[in-house]
């Protein structure tokens, strides 16, 4: 008898779960585009050469306010002895790296020629 029983109570365990979980709503988002191509910004040119530009290290602070300093302080001295010429500015952003930060790039755009921002930790 207990053969008998038991795929009918798996049975009822089944429905009962399906019924569960078959009454809650899914909402599911399309990460497509509307236009079939984004609008593309293209990039600026490349500089020509480095000698005597001013390039800009922005450390966007993932990983914490350790991580970076020390590879960029090591990236400043790698200039400083193989291209004395440039000279490297090192920055970080103010509060999270996903805030705007309008007055970083106000100094970057009037004071620099390029700008490297990103993770270095």
């Amino acid at each position: 008898m207990t053969r008998k029983i038991l795929p009918v109570l798996i049975f009822i365990l089944i429905v009962v779960c399906f019924a569960a979980y078959s009454s809650e709503k899914l909402t599911v988002l399309n990460p497509t585009p509307p236009n079939a191509m984004v609008d593309r910004i293209p990039l600026i040119p490349r500089l020509d050469t480095l000698y005597d530009k001013t390039i800009f290290l922005v450390d966007i602070g993932w990983g914490g306010p350790g991580a970076a300093p020390s590879i960029y302080k090591e990236m400043k001295a790698w200039f400083k002895q193989n291209m004395p010429s440039v000279k490297i500015e090192i920055r970080s952003v103010k509060g999270s790296y996903m805030q705007d930060q309008p007055e970083l790039w106000k100094e970057i755009k009037e004071k620099g020629d390029a700008a490297l921002i990103g993770i270095a930790g």
